[in-house]
C-alpha cells in the first residue's frame, strides 16, 4: 500500500515538474502586472488569465499523455483536456489535467497495440491521424461532461477543507505529515501533486496562496544542517554540513538534508516543529506566494513573495530555521558517533537485504568503455543536477570522454552506461534503464559509492556489475581502522627514475614490509600495461591485477615522493602510492586516497615535504 501511494504521488509530480517554468512565468506576471502588482499593466495582465486557464492544464495533460502513450499520447492528452477546461473556465483544471492526460495516453496506447500487425499498407498515416483525432474528441467530450465537473467538485471540497484549517488555525499541523514524507523523498509529489493545484486555484482568486509555502520553506531543513555543522561529533559529517547548507538554502535542493535525518531519525522532530512554527506565523500574518517556489531555495521563495509580504516571509523562514536548529542541536549532541557515510551504507544494505539481494561489490570489466553517466532523481531538476555537476567537474580532467548529465528517474536515456540514483528510486531506475548499471547512493553531495565510482573510472578498478546486468550496486564504506602505513613505507626526496623502476620500487617495498608476496610486483607491472594507474594531479597509484589478490597478505600502503617527477606517459607523477588490499579493501584505499588528495594545499605539500611524521599524520 505504501509503495502504491509513493508511486502514485511521484507520477502526479512527474506530470507537473517539467512544466514548473510555466507556473513560475504565471507567478511573475501576476506579481508584477496585475492590478495589485508591483507595476500594474493592463496589457501584460491580460496574459495571466489565459496562461492559468489554458496553457498550464494543456501542458500538464500533454505531459501525462506522453508518459503513458508517447508522442501520440501527448497530442491526444492536449486535445482531451480542452473539454475539461471548457466545462468550467472559472477554475484552473490542473487536477482534471492530471487525470485526463494519462487516460488519453492509455487509450491511444491500447489502440496502437490492437492495430499492431493489422494496419493495411499505405494507410498508416491516415489511420494514425484519424485515430488520434477521434479518440481525442471523444475524451474531450468525456472531459466536458464528467471529468471536469467531478474534478471541480473535488477541488472545491479540498479547498473548503483547507479554508477550515486556516480559519481554525489548524493548518500548521500538516507539518506532521509533510516533513516525514519529504525525508522519504516524496517532497515533489506532495508539493506539486497535491499542494500546487489547490494553491493555483487560491492564487487565481486571491492573488496569492499559503499552500505554495508549506513544503518548499527552506527554514526547517536549514536548522537541521546548522545543528550538524556546529554540534556533530563525527568530523566527516560535520565538515560536509557547510556545503550542504549552501546547496540547500541557495540551490533549493532539500534532498541534501534528508540523509542527515536518516542517520539519526529522532532529529525529524526538529524540522516538524520548525515547520509548524513557520506555518503558524505565515497563517497568522496572512502571508502567501504568488506562484510555486521551485526549487525550494530562499531565492525562489523571495521571488514568489508579494512586496507587502516580503519582511513577514523572511521572519517566518528565520523562525522556522531557529526553532529547528534549537531542537536539532540538542538531539545531535545526544546522538552517538555514527557517521553520515555509515548511515548511508546501512540504509543501502537494509534495502538490499529486504529484497533478498547480496550486498557485494562487483567489477566493471572495461571502464574505458563507459561513455555516459546519468544522475537521476525523482524530478530530474534538483539533487541529480547538483550531483551531476559535482561529479562532472571531479572527473573531467581524467576522463573528458565521459558525458555526465542528469534527468528524471523515469526518463533515463537508452544510451546510458551507468545510472546513479538514490536508494529509494532504484526500482524505478531499473524499469527505466534495464540496460544500464545501477549505482545506488544516499547523498549526491558526498557518498562512498561516488568515491568508488571515481576510482573505477580513473584507475580501472570498479565495484560495479558488468555492463548490461541489472544489478543494484551497494558499496559499503569499510573504515580503514588498521595501521596501513608505517614510517618505513614512506620514502621522500627520491631521484627521478622510469615508470617501471618506480613501480618496481613500490612493489619491492610492499613485499619487504610483509604486505604481499614477491609475485605481486609482476602483477603491478602487468596492471600498468593494461590501464595506466596515473590519476592526474601528479599522482600515480600502482597496484596489482585482480588475479593477484591471492598474493596479498595484509592491507597496506607505501609512499614514494619524486620531486622532479616520474614520466607516466602524458604527465609526470611526483607522488607514487603502492597499495595492496585484502579482498576489496584496495577499493576503499583508492577511494580514501582520492578524497584526501582533493585538497590542493595538502597535495602540493606532499610533493615537497621532507617531514615523514607529517606524511604519516596525513595518510594514517
Amino acid at each position: 500500500m505504501k509503495n502504491s501511494v509513493q508511486k502514485f504521488g511521484k507520477f502526479l509530480s512527474a506530470m507537473v515538474m517539467p512544466n514548473i517554468g510555466a507556473l513560475i512565468a504565471f507567478g511573475f506576471l501576476a506579481a508584477l502586472f496585475i492590478d495589485t502588482g508591483w507595476i500594474p499593466n493592463e496589457g501584460f495582465n491580460s496574459m495571466v488569465g489565459p496562461m492559468l486557464t489554458y496553457l498550464i492544464p494543456v501542458l500538464i495533460a500533454s505531459t501525462g499523455g506522453r508518459m503513458i502513450g508517447g508522442d501520440r499520447g501527448r497530442v491526444v492528452g492536449a486535445i482531451a483536456v480542452i473539454g475539461a477546461i471548457m466545462s468550467n473556465t472559472s477554475i484552473t483544471m490542473l487536477m482534471a489535467a492530471m487525470v485526463i492526460g494519462p487516460l488519453a495516453g492509455f487509450c491511444i496506447k491500447k489502440f496502437d497495440e490492437a492495430m499492431e500487425g493489422h494496419m493495411p499498407a499505405g494507410f498508416e498515416m491516415l489511420i494514425n491521424n484519424f485515430s488520434a483525432g477521434i479518440i481525442g474528441m471523444l475524451l474531450a467530450m468525456l472531459g466536458y461532461l464528467v471529468i471536469g465537473p467531478v474534478m471541480s467538485g473535488i477541488l472545491g471540497i479540498m479547498s473548503a477543507g483547507v479554508n477550515v484549517l486556516v480559519e481554525r488555525e489548524l493548518l500548521p499541523l500538516v507539518a506532521v505529515f509533510i516533513e516525514p514524507a519529504k525525508v522519504l523523498f516524496l517532497n515533489n509529489a506532495i508539493n506539486h501533486g497535491i499542494f500546487t493545484p489547490i494553491a493555483t486555484a487560491q492564487a487565481a482568486e486571491a492573488g496569492k496562496s499559503i499552500m505554495y509555502m508549506l513544503e518548499p520553506n527552506p527554514g526547517p531543513g536549514l536548522g537541521v544542517l546548522l545543528a550538524y555543522m556546529f554540534f556533530c561529533k563525527d568530523k566527516t559529517t560535520k565538515d560536509s554540513a557547510p556545503g550542504a547548507v549552501i546547496i540547500h538554502l541557495l540551490g533549493g535542493i532539500h534532498e541534501i538534508y534528508f540523509p542527515y535525518i536518516l542517520m539519526n531519525p529522532l532529529v525529524i522532530v526538529a524540522p516538524i516543529v520548525g515547520s509548524i512554527v513557520g506555518i503558524f506565523w505565515f497563517n497568522m500574518t496572512g502571508c502567501g506566494l504568488v506562484g510555486p517556489a521551485s526549487p525550494g531555495s530562499i531565492i525562489a521563495y523571495m521571488m514568489m513573495t508579494p512586496g507587502p509580504d516580503m519582511l513577514k516571509v523572511i521572519v517566518g523562514v528565520i523562525l522556522s530555521a531557529g526553532v529547528s536548529f534549537a531542537i536539532a542541536s540538542v538531539l545531535v549532541k545526544m546522538a552517538g558517533g555514527k557517521s553520515l557515510e555509515e548511515a548511508q551504507s546501512e540504509m543501502a544494505a537494509m534495502k538490499a537485504q529486504a529484497k533478498g539481494e547480496t550486498v557485494v561489490p562487483g567489477t566493471i570489466e572495461k571502464s574505458s568503455e563507459i561513455k555516459k553517466i546519468i544522475f537521476a532523481c525523482d524530478a530530474g531538476m534538483g539533487s541529480s543536477a547538483m550531483g551531476a555537476t559535482k561529479f562532472r567537474n571531479r572527473i573531467k580532467a581524467n576522463r573528458p570522454d565521459i558525458t555526465v548529465t542528469n534527468t528524471s528517474v523515469d526518463n533515463i536515456p537508452a544510451d546510458c552506461d551507468i545510472a546513479v540514483v538514490q536508494t529509494t528510486l532504484a526500482d524505478r531506475a531499473r524499469k527505466s534503464a534495464p540496460q544500464a548499471q545501477l549505482i545506488t547512493i544516499g547523498n549526491f553531495l558526498a557518498d562512498p559509492a561516488l568515491d568508488a565510482l571515481y576510482v573505477q573510472l580513473t584507475t580501472g578498478d570498479a565495484p560495479a556489475a558488468p555492463a548490461g546486468e541489472n544489478t543494484d550496486i551497494v558499496i559499503p564504506d569499510v573504515p580503514v581502522k588498521k595501521q596501513v602505513i608505517i614510517a618505513d613505507g614512506v620514502h621522500l626526496g627520491r631521484k627521478p627514475v622510469s615508470k617501471e623502476e618506480a613501480i618496481q620500487a613500490a612493489g619491492e617495498m610492499l613485499a619487504k614490509l610483509g604486505y604481499v608476496d614477491e609475485t605481486y610486483i609482476d602483477a603491478m607491472q602487468e596492471r600498468e600495461k593494461l590501464v595506466s594507474t596515473y590519476i592526474g594531479m601528479g599522482v600515480a597509484i600502482p597496484h596489482g591485477t585482480t588475479q593477484a589478490k591471492g598474493t596479498v597478505k595484509k592491507t597496506g600502503i607505501v609512499f614514494f615522493q619524486y620531486p622532479e617527477g616520474v614520466d607516466f606517459g602524458a604527465e609526470k607523477a611526483q607522488l607514487v602510492f603502492g597499495i595492496a588490499g585484502i579482498g576489496d579493501e584496495h577499493l576503499d584505499l583508492l577511494s580514501k586516497l582520492c578524497t584526501l588528495l582533493e585538497d590542493p594545499a595538502r597535495l602540493e605539500t606532499l610533493k615537497t615535504t621532507d617531514d615523514v611524521d607529517w606524511v604519516l599524520e596525513q595518510l594514517s
